[in-house]
Parts: structure tokens; sequence; C-alpha cells
């Protein structure tokens, strides 16, 4: 929040960082790194202009396109933690539109069968409206037959948002006998104050401030993000969906397979994790970072997820619970293997992901892994960094503690 109150709160600038408010600057760059509006801006990886590392030789190098180039290139989506310990970065800032906008709202189906038609509907209102560089965040389809809209868009009056919306709106408006939905709400506001907190408290709900002593009085973070903070996750799976998908001929499959999905758990279409669609230029400056090129061919990373409060192992009162962790496990595995089967090669986020995914050197880097490994040996001979499903890690122990055998 701190980088996009000084680039676009008071410079007037973008910079591409990420949509939840928990994540940090360093893990976003060098994992690939989403923002809500990355169709139009390309991933964080791509934003890097240059990075000062400490390598394991306790050399600091600078890392750009002219010095040390193939550390740059790794430090670009390969993974935080593989290749050094990150102390600056310089990012790219880009022009500011003139509105940042969001679309909320929720539709009940009243029987299986509206819901696979209200699916169908909202899949075709994407690709003739939705697939492009204006629009980011996510399509939730749910369990219960209910499907909500939490999207932003980018450059795009509220006037013009709500005429891209009111055809979709209308048409489920006129059906009361198969959906209920409550009013949509779209809202623009000038894009320098999409993060100004004396702008966005006007909004009640909107955001939370940090209320411990002594907090800067900026340290807020979106309400829905409030979750996030040290949750024990039950579960969690990605796969990036190949725009292919919604072509009209292929729009029937993957609305059964989110529906198919949706009867074991919720899946949310992160539309801005996928660059198809989007600005030529991001989707050209992330094809040169080491990200798996899957996220530019994707219109969307669909993600599942579960998970609880804050849970301690071995503390008395505070356990993790356990056997609703394991049920949640295997509702997640069922509704990933639904969209899998349309995806199957679809490759995942690896910041997202499963922890025990296999095989994660190609779902998560794919081409581009052994030269990953590559520039791993060449800048880190001693092996000092070792993180799980990490570049090398697989010559080391599940813990990370010894050298595999």
């Amino acid at each position: 929040m701190q980088a996009y109150a000084a680039a676009t709160t008071q410079a007037k600038r973008y910079v591409q960082g990420g949509g939840c408010t928990t994540v940090g600057v360093g893990g976003l760059v060098q994992s690939g790194g989403f923002g809500s509006f990355s169709k139009a801006f390309g991933t964080a990886a791509a934003g890097l202009l240059e990075a000062e590392v400490v390598t394991s030789d306790g050399v600091i190098r600078i890392a750009n396109p002219h010095s040390n180039p193939d550390l740059f290139w790794a430090l670009r989506g390969g993974g935080g933690g593989n290749f050094g310990v990150v102390t600056r970065v310089t990012l790219r800032t880009h022009d500011l539109p003139e509105f940042f906008g969001a679309v909320v709202a929720s539709i009940e189906a009243k029987s299986d069968k509206a819901y696979l038609r209200l699916i169908k509907g909202a899949i075709e209102l994407y690709q003739t409206s939705l697939f492009n560089a204006h629009w980011g965040e996510q399509l939730i389809f749910g369990t219960g037959n209910k499907f909500a809209v939490r999207m932003v868009f980018q450059g795009l009056t509220q006037q013009d948002a709500e005429a891209t919306w009111k055809p979709f709106f209308n048409w489920v408006a006129m059906d009361p006998e198969d959906f209920k939905m409550a009013k949509p709400t779209v809202l623009a506001i000038p894009a320098e104050h999409f993060w100004n907190p004396e702008v966005l408290k006007r909004y009640p709900g909107l955001i939370q401030f940090d209320k411990r002593t002594g907090a800067q009085s900026d340290n807020m973070f979106w309400s829905g993000d409030a979750g996030q903070v040290g949750q024990y996750l039950h579960g969690y799976h990605s796969v990036w969906l190949g725009a292919e998908l919604i072509s009209p001929g292929k729009q029937e499959s993957l609305a059964n397979a989110l529906f198919k999905a949706s009867r074991s758990w919720q899946i949310a279409l992160h539309c801005n994790k996928g660059l198809a669609g989007g600005n030529e230029d991001a989707i050209s400056a992330t094809r040169s970072t080491a990200m798996n090129t899957a996220v530019t061919e994707a219109f969307a990373l669909a993600i599942c997820a579960a998970g609880e409060s804050p849970a301690y192992p071995g503390i008395a009162g505070h356990e993790p619970n356990i056997k609703e962790g394991r049920l949640d496990s295997v509702a997640l595995h069922s509704a990933i293997a639904a969209l899998k089967e349309v995806a199957p090669d679809g490759g995942s986020y690896l910041s997202e992901s499963d922890y025990f995914l296999e095989p994660w050197q190609r779902a998560y880097w794919g081409q581009n892994y052994e030269r990953l490994l590559r520039i791993k040996r060449q800048y880190d001979a001693a092996e000092l960094f070792t993180v799980h499903h990490g570049v090398g890690s697989e010559a080391w122990s599940k813990d990370g503690f010894s050298k595999a055998r």
C-alpha cells in the first residue's frame, strides 16, 4: 500500500503491485506477480527494471538487462528466495488512467438447470464484452448455485461500465423464476484516489485500518483481505485456463466443467491473472520473463482454496481443525480435477498453488525450468538458498535440511 501511495496517490502514476493488500513488493516481483489491472499493465516481474541482490558468495550485484542479465531474467518470475537476497528494486511506472472502478453483484439460481444457464451467460458476456485490457479480478462460481461478480476496471467511465453490464443484469432480472439478484453496484472513482485512505474511508466497510498502538495512520487493507492474515490453509489449487476455452465452440465445455466443479467447491476465475485479451505490450513484456508462458495464453487463472483462522499445531486451544481440513482437501481436489479435464496442461501459478503439486517444475515454469536451473547453479553454487518447490529444490530432502539421497 505504501508503494501505491507513493506512485499513484502522490505522483499520479501507476506501478504494478498486488491486488491484495497482504502482498509485499519483493515476493510479488520475484514470483511473477499480478495486480488487479495486469491485463493492461503486465505482471510485476515484467515491470522490474533493475534489482540489487546479494548472492550466496556475499557479493552485492546489480542485475538488469546489461549487468548480470541471466540473473535479472531469473529474478523476474523465477521465485523468491531462490537466487539471492534482493535488497532493492527499481520498477517501471505507467501513465495513470482517468478512472479505476469496480462492479459487485451476487446472483442465486433457483435450480441446477438455471445455474448452468447462468454460467453459460457469464462466459458469453466475458468473451464478448470483458475479454480486454479494461477488466480484471474475479468471477466466482460458488456452491449452492451462487454466482458472484467481484470485478474491477480501468480506463472506463462509470457510464461505460454500466453499459457493459446492463444487458447481462437485465437478462437476469427479467427471469425472477430462475434467478434472484441483489441490486448490483457499479462505481468509478478518479484513479489517483483508488488507494487514498482519506477517500476510501468514505465508503463504509471497504477498508480497515491497523489499530495497533504506534501504527502509521495510513496502514490500511481491503476488508476482504482480512482473512488472509495468519490463515491456516486446508488446501490451495490453481490452473491457467487457455483463451481457447471461451471461444464459441468451447464455451459449453467450460460451463459444464465450472458447474461440475461447483458441486464440490467454489471456483474463482481471476481474470487479471491470465493476460490473453490484454494489452499487447504487457503480453510481450511478460514473455521476456521466467514465468510459464501459459500466463500469456490464458484468459484467467482458476483458483479454489480453503482454510481457517490462525491456528498453531501443538498449542492447546489453538490447534487447526484437522478433520475439517481433510474434508475440505478432498472437495478441493474434486473441484480442480473438473477444471483440469478441460485444461490438462494449464500449468499453475507458483505463489497460489498446491503445496503437494507434481510435477511442479513444468507447472510453474514450463520450458523455462532448465534455464532457471543453470542460472541457479551459476549464482548459488554453494546451494545456500532452498525453498519448497523452488528452483533446484529437488536435490534436497522435503524439509530442506539435507541433500536428497
